[in-house]
């Protein structure tokens, strides 16, 4: 049997339409197929292969770290160099309460953890996330999910979960006494990249000073230098009380983890003993690479051309079929008229050599989002592919 025959009977799926692309290699920010295509990959596996595919740094950490040792203990009970080394480093990019770090196996995972810790911390039980908002798929992650599309087959859900507008200030409202935490991306991903306008991150961070009210500010996806700053908080004027992350984080490794001062993070010690657990979080292999990841990103000044890059993905991607470019960074969505037409964009796109891809709440949006280590050259290329895709497929 070939190797598709394998991944369509074995192989969980997620849909009737999967890419069925065969990856034989990655580098950089290209994957290349088992007869050699070559695809510049623009999505950096969903946010994930922020410094490129295998970076050789990335790379030499996990093989140190093999040849000392992979899992030992659950979380929490050994003291492990990596983990206590990440954590130090995540701390030196962070405000100085934001001093303590959970460490887990992904995005979803943090998102658990971030609420269960909220409510733990201030004995509430509301919990305040956006419409459009993309949190995870796991059971409380999904509840705060804002599409009721996703979440309606697997109801019920969490109780006591409202959403509100994002941009809309008038909505902030509706935080009170009774809110543990507010949930929100710090730029809106799957909804097609929405930047936050009119002060608006300032006045939720207000109103949650006002009600007692935590404010846990999601960064899986546009952390790790994917907006122009290693955290995307920093060009909005605000602080978070937990800090979640993953995606870009690993270097391709599976890691995530969610960030509050010790203070609040002391709440999980008792009453319960315990009070969050995990087996594999904090992987010696996936902290090692991490590490290497930021270590990256800062030495190699990933994040100080990323809005020239981004400025010439604008320039570049002019044609009448794209309706408009939002961006912050190297998030990017650049939007058509439909999901029809945009899908067969990107189909054409992918047998041109660009992998894309759309937005889960905004489909006729596509997502760019390539690894930061994208050249100029690159850039052009993928944009000529795309122009030309355009053309191909639908027409001007």
């Amino acid at each position: 049997m070939s190797q598709r025959q394998l991944f369509l009977q074995h192989v969980a799926q997620t849909s009737d339409f999967p890419l069925m692309i065969e990856i034989e290699k990655a580098e950089g920010v290209y994957m290349y197929g088992q007869e050699g295509q070559r695809y510049l990959d623009l999505i950096s596996g969903i946010g994930v292969s922020n410094v490129g595919h295998r970076h050789p740094r990335v790379l030499q950490a996990i093989h140190d770290q093999l040849d000392k040792y992979m899992h030992l203990m659950v979380y929490g009970e050994f003291v492990q160099a990596p983990q206590a080394q990440l954590a130090h480093a995540l701390h030196t990019t962070l405000p100085k309460q934001l001093n303590n770090t959970y460490f887990l196996n992904s995005g979803t995972e943090a998102v658990e953890g971030a609420l269960k810790l909220a409510k733990r911390y201030t004995g509430r039980t509301e919990l305040i996330s956006c419409y459009n908002a993309y949190h995870g798929s796991t059971q409380g992650a999904l509840s705060m999910n804002g599409s009721e599309s996703f979440k309606n087959a697997f109801r019920p859900l969490l109780p006591d979960v409202r959403h509100i507008r994002y941009n809309a200030i008038e909505d902030l409202e509706q935080i009170t006494e009774r809110t543990a935490a507010v949930l929100i991306e710090t730029v809106q991903g799957e909804a097609g990249v929405r930047v936050p306008e009119n002060d608006y991150l300032q006045r939720l961070r207000e109103r949650c000073n006002q009600t007692g009210t935590l404010l846990i500010l999601d960064e899986i996806q546009c952390g790790f230098g994917r907006t122009g700053t290693f955290w995307g908080f920093e060009q909005f004027g605000i602080e978070p009380d937990i800090l979640v992350c993953a995606k870009g984080m690993g270097g391709g490794m599976p890691i995530g983890a969610f960030i509050a001062p010790q203070e609040i993070m002391a709440a999980f010690k008792t009453d319960p003993i315990l009070g969050h657990c995990t087996t594999f979080g904090g992987h010696p292999v996936s902290c090692a690479a991490s590490l290497a990841t930021l270590q990256v990103i800062q030495e190699e000044k990933l994040t100080t051309d990323v809005q020239q890059k981004a400025e010439l993905f604008r320039q570049l991607l002019v044609h009448p079929r794209i309706k408009e470019i939002r961006n912050c960074g190297l998030l990017m969505a650049a939007e058509f008229e439909s999901f029809e037409v945009l899908k067969a964009v990107i189909d054409r796109a992918i047998l041109n050599g660009v992998l894309t891809d759309w937005f889960l709440f905004c489909d006729n949006s596509m997502r760019i989002a390539p690894p930061l280590v994208i050249s100029e050259e690159q850039i052009r290329e993928a944009c000529e592919v795309i122009l030309r895709s355009i053309d191909e497929a639908v027409g001007a």
